[in-house]
């Protein structure tokens, strides 16, 4: 058996396959009590929950929870694979009914439930970002804004903003302190020439299976594995795409200063640059050399000053 959940902010849509029972819930307490009795019954494979801003992280957490393997998808993804088996209508019943088509003919792989502990600290790391996209943006409005009372009132603002990321900042140093194993993974990951705290904790918290997948899967995973565009004799220029955004972000700038200082990516940066790459294709190959090491690191507990080489 194989179940697909819409998940909106009211209601969950839910579609069984192959038998073809559907049924919604309540997106609530209630609601998610009444579910995992049913799919109980059931005892579904696996479920599939497309990622929806938020809405899906209660529903998940309950699933995981009472041991039911649930994977979170790419929307993205689902529509894509929705138009391919022509289905173009788009309902929340309709939409459940494709993502039990999707668990059960492409498998997605369960994501395994992350502690307490690590929920807490995705949540301040995610609210650090939202904190400096807002602060980004009212610094953006004061460098065009001409009007002072405008101008008194965004400062008022990028002042605010600033002081609550320090607060974000204290809550998640004092997080990690008090967690000898979240401590020693940041150290760990920190010990890279050009991997500073943010990039550490973002690589911990949005991406837990660093460590646990070989260098093709964590690269597909993050977004930075080149797909081929080629046809006949025609070779096409490799591009990027999916993937994790916020990781893939952080791990770009992190690159730009690990070719500067970083005795291994520095080398390979040149040898690219001088080969006639252009400096961003340069860049991204460089950030998916960085993320195959701090792979292999996190794998072998191995700190980057005693292995400097380890890059399988």
């Amino acid at each position: 058996m194989f179940v697909g959940i819409d998940v909106s902010k009211p209601r969950l849509d839910v579609h069984v396959r192959p038998s073809g029972e559907s049924w919604s819930v309540a997106n609530d307490t209630d609601g998610h009590n009444e579910l995992v009795r049913k799919l109980a019954v059931i005892s579904p494979t696996l479920v599939v929950v497309e990622a929806t801003g938020g809405y899906q992280a209660s529903v998940v957490a309950e699933l995981g929870a009472n041991a039911i393997a649930v994977a979170v998808v790419n929307p993205r993804q689902v529509r894509d694979f929705a138009r391919a088996t022509g289905r173009l209508a788009k309902t929340d019943a309709i939409d459940a009914a494709v993502l039990a088509h999707f668990a059960e003919a492409i498998r997605p792989t369960p994501r395994p439930m992350p502690d307490d502990l690590t929920v807490e600290l995705q949540a301040l790391v995610t609210r650090r970002r939202q904190l400096i996209d807002m602060r980004t943006a009212e610094s953006n409005r004061l460098e065009t804004c001409r009007v002072l009372p405008v101008r008194r009132n965004i400062q008022k603002m990028v002042n605010l903003l600033t002081k609550q990321i320090g607060k974000v900042d204290d809550d998640i140093d004092t997080t990690i302190r008090n967690s000898p194993l979240w401590r020693e993974r940041e150290d760990l990951l920190s010990s890279t020439t050009g991997v500073g705290s943010t990039t550490a904790r973002t690589l911990l918290t949005q991406l837990p299976e660093l460590g646990l997948l070989n260098r093709r899967e964590i690269a597909a995973l993050v977004g930075l594995a080149p797909f081929n565009n080629d046809s006949g004799k025609r070779t096409g220029p490799r591009s990027i795409r999916g993937g994790r955004a916020d990781v893939r972000a952080v791990l770009y700038m992190a690159t730009v200063t690990a070719v500067r200082f970083n005795a291994q990516l520095r080398p390979m940066y040149e040898r690219l640059v001088a080969a006639g790459k252009v400096k961003k294709v340069a860049l991204i190959a460089c950030a998916r050399k960085l993320l195959t090491i701090l792979n292999a690191m996190m794998r072998t507990k191995t700190p980057w000053r005693l292995n400097p080489a380890q890059t399988t």
